[in-house]
């Protein structure tokens, strides 16, 4: 009976969930063992659907391999916040849902920059705009706090542990948490609600064994150790080990795009975390595959996508964004989408939108360089976008060096190789 401990990755991603696990005997090289996928059970912005599909999901792994699982990891969306207890519990009505990613506080912007002085916080959609908006939501209804600012992964990560102190530091990024003074930015820490700010832990941090009402729950060994996952980007990359010349692009919901960079950026829209020692420079754009689907659905999309000729350019300037306002490769909260004019053939609409979201990860490149970035030599691709070939030349031919498309090589895939890093080795 094979009794080598098994590691579990969760992703909580833009338009579902997914679990990957793995064997701890091949660390850095291990494959997933089984892959588990899933639609929020509720919508996005609701956290007890975040736990609810976790429990769901879990519970399709073979009893004899959730007996085997020793140490996990979560990752979530960058910039995803909420109101919590400090048992965890939420508020009623709108005091009890999160504040997605992708929505912007431009009423808030001015108090954040004056707040954090600089850098990914001080901005309309960083999350520190977002925590404003919840502070202000939750003192103008009169429910019960202390209130704790968590993020999305931060969260789900508490319930694991029946302890929602920590939050992770790439996670927190966006609300002011300085990587590299290793303090919060500014004057946040000096506000009267700083108590509601998460005790910060590096990725990778084991901060102990699963909560007794988790175990029980989704049915996993009370000594199984939660370990401090990332986002849901930056687990992507690790799950496809880029070397340091390559660039990563996300296709996702969102157009996500990282590199390895010697030292971090600071600048607009620009993220850097802090993974292994190693700095990872990046940005998001508020454009990607999510804005496909207002227009194709997935068999339209492979079906059109056939019918694309790569090697002729449509001919349209489109800008597809899914509404107003942009992150990366500029920030302008004003930026209007551009998704007319629309042509009779539906293939070659699409392929305009899969060129404009090209145009806009060619900029993302271009500005991450000018910024001091090396140069990328290649671009390895995953997500969904990751299985259409036509898009992958269309995007070869916009930047001017080889794509590699690893649609495999998934989030949950990166935090599960890195609570498998947790473990000690079987040899």
């Amino acid at each position: 009976m094979d009794t080598t401990p098994l590691a579990l990755g969760i992703d909580l991603g833009s338009s579902g969930m997914r679990l990957a696990l793995v064997t701890a005997a091949d660390p850095g090289a291990e494959q997933p063992l089984a892959e588990e996928t899933g639609p929020y059970p509720r919508e996005f912005n609701e956290p007890q659907g975040w736990r609810e599909g976790l429990m769901a999901l879990v519970q399709r792994l073979p009893a004899g391999w959730r007996g085997r699982i020793r140490a996990l990891a979560v990752d979530g969306t960058s910039g995803t916040l909420l109101l919590c207890r400090n048992d965890g519990t939420l508020g009623s009505g709108s005091i009890g849902q999160a504040l997605p990613y992708h929505q912007a506080c431009l009423d808030q912007a001015p108090k954040a920059a004056a707040l954090a002085g600089s850098g990914p916080a001080a901005s309309a959609s960083g999350s520190l705009a977002r925590a404003l908006t919840l502070l202000e939501l939750a003192a103008g209804t009169g429910q019960a706090g202390p209130w704790l600012l968590r993020h999305q992964a931060d969260w789900l990560m508490g319930w694991l542990l029946g302890d929602w102190r920590w939050g992770e530091e790439g996670n927190n990024i966006r609300l002011g948490w300085d990587l590299e003074q290793q303090r919060w930015q500014g004057s946040i820490a000096d506000q009267v609600w700083r108590d509601a700010l998460p005790q910060i832990r590096p990725s990778g941090t084991v901060l102990g064994p699963l909560g007794a009402e988790a175990a029980a729950s989704i049915g996993l060994p009370a000594d199984c150790l939660v370990v401090a996952g990332s986002t849901d980007a930056n687990a992507a990359v690790l799950a496809a080990q880029p070397g340091d010349h390559d660039g990563v692009t996300v296709l996702g919901t969102t157009l996500v795009l990282k590199q390895w960079h010697t030292a971090p950026i600071s600048a607009a829209g620009v993220s850097s975390h802090r993974i292994g020692g190693r700095w990872l420079v990046g940005g998001a754009s508020n454009a990607g595959g999510g804005l496909l689907r207002r227009f194709f659905n997935d068999a339209q999309l492979v079906e059109l996508s056939r019918q694309i000729d790569p090697e002729r350019p449509s001919g349209l300037q489109l800008r597809p964004l899914p509404a107003p306002g942009e992150r990366f490769p500029v920030e302008d909260p004003a930026l209007a989408p551009i998704l007319e004019p629309r042509p009779v053939s539906d293939a070659l609409y699409l392929q305009g939108l899969l060129e404009g979201l090209a145009a806009i990860e060619a900029a993302g490149w271009r500005r991450l360089a000018a910024l001091g970035a090396p140069p990328v030599q290649r671009v390895i691709s995953l997500g969904g976008g990751a299985v259409n070939p036509q898009w992958r030349r269309l995007r070869e031919r916009k930047l001017g060096i080889p794509v590699l498309n690893r649609p495999r090589c998934s989030a949950a895939l990166g935090m599960a190789r890195l609570a498998a890093s947790a473990l000690p080795s079987p040899r």
